[in-house]
């Protein structure tokens, strides 16, 4: 069984109280997988989560006639998946153990079950799981803003290219 002290290392679940971290941590198991194990098939339905303890997840989408390509990398401290929580809970990208992982996971139906009993609880694991969504959206940006950087500016700050762009005119 998760401890709550192992559930404090987590930065995601600064937020819950120590009670809250009791109930979550009653619900977490100790899991390892091998690198190259696949712990999420996109569209399938999504009925756990992990906080990653040691390791990397990759995920990743399929494409027409390229097969999976890795789309985001979660590491040490992060959460993998969030789809449990939005229907039609089904996952919306793959994942797969690009190393080998040891996490906590959790189970969907005893999360919610927690989270509809004690409504304090949910709101608090809800705002967890938006926090984690944001940092991954945040990490989107910056990949997508890597990749469409146009080669030929000189200028690596990004306000430089910005301001620049003004006066260009």
């Amino acid at each position: 069984m998760t401890t709550v002290d192992e559930l404090s290392e987590f930065a995601h679940l600064g937020s819950l109280s120590r009670a809250e971290l009791t109930a979550l941590a009653a619900t977490g198991r100790d899991v390892s997988y091998p690198a190259g194990h696949r712990l999420i098939v996109e569209g399938q339905p999504a009925q756990q989560c992990w906080l990653i303890r040691r390791g990397r997840i990759l995920l990743d989408s399929p494409v027409p006639g390229r097969g999976d390509i890795v789309v985001q990398t979660l590491d040490s401290g992060d959460l993998l998946g969030w789809s449990w929580l939005v229907p039609p809970y089904r996952w919306h990208f793959g994942a797969v153990a690009g190393e080998p992982v040891h996490a906590i996971e959790f189970d969907a139906t005893a999360l919610t079950e927690l989270a509809q009993g004690d409504p304090k609880f949910g709101y608090a694991l809800t705002l967890m799981l938006f926090e984690a969504l944001l940092d991954r959206l945040q990490a989107t940006r910056a990949r997508l803003l890597d990749l469409y950087q146009n080669p030929a500016e000189s200028c690596d700050d990004y306000a430089c290219r910005i301001g620049a762009g003004r006066g260009a005119r």
